[in-house]
């Protein structure tokens, strides 16, 4: 049986001061902190980030460096058979529904964008099987404005911290939003995932040697993970 999740409680202003105290270390331990999928365009950032649901950045890399090739704009998604497409997606899993978001969303850039994808949060997610998360993906790494990213190890990570008690995405994006400084919010979420990935594990946690465990109230007390 499943762990139930903790219930905790959050002070706000609490969590404000723990960001000022474990962010400059976070900053120097990942000074390199960005996303792991390639890409060199915006239209690239958003197939790869649709493709990278439950699925590693690594695999969908291995696929994007050879789909990219045969695929160069929305208009070759948009054109291309479903069966195709699902066949050159297949390994990154769920490939049909990705197969399907990617072909719909390419026609959608076409007809209501020129072409081009949208650079604003309330645009991307008029996008087909585009949610808030992939749109701050998109806008915080291919167009470099503040976008918050709640992926499985920023949820993790920020309830553990105590930077908010919500585990849901949305919910816990507007609390981090109110105590992180907008000039942080895309580096600070690729931070915590490479530190979730390194030592705060969802399982076993590395307490005894991860480097913000003495700002962590859930710093080797499995009680609170």
């Amino acid at each position: 049986m499943a762990k139930k999740a903790t219930k905790i409680k959050v002070n706000k202003a609490e969590a404000a001061k723990r960001v000022k105290k474990i962010w400059p270390i976070l900053e120097t331990t990942y000074p390199d902190a960005k996303s792991a999928l390639n890409f060199r365009n915006p239209f690239q950032m958003l197939i790869s980030t649709i493709l990278s649901a439950q699925c590693t950045d690594a695999r969908v890399n291995m696929v994007t460096s050879k789909v990219f090739k045969k695929y160069k704009s929305p208009a070759d998604w948009a054109k291309a058979d479903l069966k195709d497409i699902e066949s050159d997606i297949r390994s990154t899993g769920f490939y049909h529904n990705k197969a399907v978001s990617i072909k719909n969303a390419s026609k959608a850039i076409i007809e209501k964008f020129d072409g081009s994808v949208p650079d604003t949060l309330e645009d991307l997610v008029t996008l087909p099987g585009v949610g808030r998360k992939t749109a701050n993906v998109v806008l915080g790494n291919a167009f470099g404005k503040p976008a918050i990213a709640c992926d499985t190890h920023v949820i993790r990570l920020s309830r553990r911290l105590r930077l908010s008690e919500n585990s849901d995405p949305v919910k816990l994006e507007f609390d981090l939003a109110e105590i992180l400084p907008e000039r942080i919010w895309t580096v600070f979420s690729h931070s915590l995932i490479l530190h979730g990935r390194k030592y705060c594990r969802a399982r076993k946690p590395d307490c005894a040697n991860c480097p913000i465990s003495g700002y962590c109230p859930a710093a080797n007390n499995p009680d609170l993970w």
